[in-house]
């Protein structure tokens, strides 16, 4: 038994594969609990003190310097920390940079995807100019930049679809308008090739921490060459880069526990060791699935798969409400599908140790084995 896979028995803690807000590193909670009274020589909490603090300053410089050497961000970039989560930003992009005249594309790929694009048609012209949902967004559109309108103010793409397990695996190529993405849930799993895009949001209780904070990575010329002025200010991308995402008090928790998370990141040796054990962990459990002899069933095509959600049905749909309770009577929580679409989803991000697979993936099997002869 590992160090980490005892500290989970010891403390009682469930086998959480939700897919977000989602369970973070033992050792991460363990940090938070030590400081929790009293962080470094404050005599604070981070909870309780200023933004405008030695403390704090440090905080968010930790948190930007991470993200940018682990990420490897270009130095043309700027790092915001903001709040309202990815579904604000639904709404911020077209505000900032769907101007009058101009259209927006949009490639809908899920529920989120076409959220995006509902919130961008309340503020302009949008499109959709390529879509998988005549296959009920079980795999991804053919696309390439030549098939782009050249004039089009950006284009907006979401790279890991959550409810329907779904993931960009390759960028489309060609593309020569700007281009925006929702990485909300797998930001931090995989590097990222930052000639590709203009700008990437990602809400953190995924990967990069708790609720509360949304991190923009966004190319500043993109910003001061074609955003929109006079915006409220709490809209404008323009306000949040002159006054360090410190317009109004952001969302200090939720920064220092990326911080630390970003740390975990760097100590189990960076994103390639990342990625490298995030594909260790999905191949193990679509494998679980694929060998199951048509018992459990993906959802995703697999030239499309996820690894930061594998979604699934079972082929008698009369025992998933029975493979569920089983699943929470022996500690497994989240597996549930999204309320839209039913079924199973076990979402594995950054913070899923390989042993919780493991553990998961021997359930599965062992519920196969119980009811075969029922499905």
């Amino acid at each position: 038994m590992s160090r980490v896979e005892e500290k989970i028995l010891q403390a009682g803690r469930a086998d959480n594969f939700g897919a977000g807000p989602t369970g973070l590193p033992v050792s991460v909670l363990e940090r938070i609990m030590q400081e929790g009274l009293s962080y470094q020589d404050s005599g604070m909490s981070v909870m309780e003190m200023s933004h405008r603090s030695r403390w704090y300053d440090a905080i968010q410089a930790s948190a930007e310097a991470g993200l940018r050497t682990l990420l490897d961000i270009p130095d043309d970039f700027s790092v915001l920390f903001l709040q309202g989560g990815a579904s604000l930003q639904f709404s911020m992009v077209p505000m900032n940079f769907l101007a009058e005249g101009k259209t927006a594309g949009y490639v809908t790929t899920g529920s989120f995807a076409k959220k995006a694009f509902s919130e961008a048609k309340r503020i302009g012209n949008a499109k959709v100019v390529a879509s998988s949902e005549d296959r009920q967004f079980t795999t991804l559109p053919e696309l390439d930049g030549a098939m782009l309108d050249p004039d089009l103010a950006y284009v907006h793409f979401t790279s890991n679809n959550t409810i329907y397990g779904t993931q960009w695996k390759d960028w489309p190529n060609g593309i020569r308008v700007p281009v925006v993405a929702d990485m909300s849930s797998d930001i931090l799993s995989r590097p990222i090739d930052f000639s590709r895009f203009d700008l990437i949001y990602a809400g953190a209780q995924k990967n990069l921490g708790i609720a509360g904070l949304t991190v923009v990575i966004v190319k500043r010329a993109f910003v001061l060459e074609h955003a929109i002025s006079g915006l409220p200010s709490m809209l404008s991308y323009k306000v949040h880069l002159e006054n360090d995402s410190r317009y109004n008090t952001p969302p200090v928790f939720s920064v220092y526990v990326l911080s630390l998370l970003l740390d975990w990141v760097k100590s189990l040796g960076g994103l390639d060791a990342m990625t490298a054990r995030n594909e260790v962990k999905a191949n193990l459990l679509y494998k679980t699935l694929d060998q199951s002899n048509g018992f459990y069933q993906g959802v995703a095509s697999t030239e499309a798969r996820s690894l930061m959600n594998v979604t699934f049905r079972l082929q008698n749909p009369d025992l998933e409400p029975s493979f569920l309770a089983a699943a929470k009577e022996a500690g497994f929580v989240g597996i549930g599908g999204h309320r839209s679409v039913g079924g199973c989803r076990v979402s594995l991000y950054n913070a899923v140790e390989l042993e919780q697979v493991q553990r998961i993936s021997k359930f599965m099997e062992e519920f196969r084995a119980q009811h075969t002869q029922m499905a």
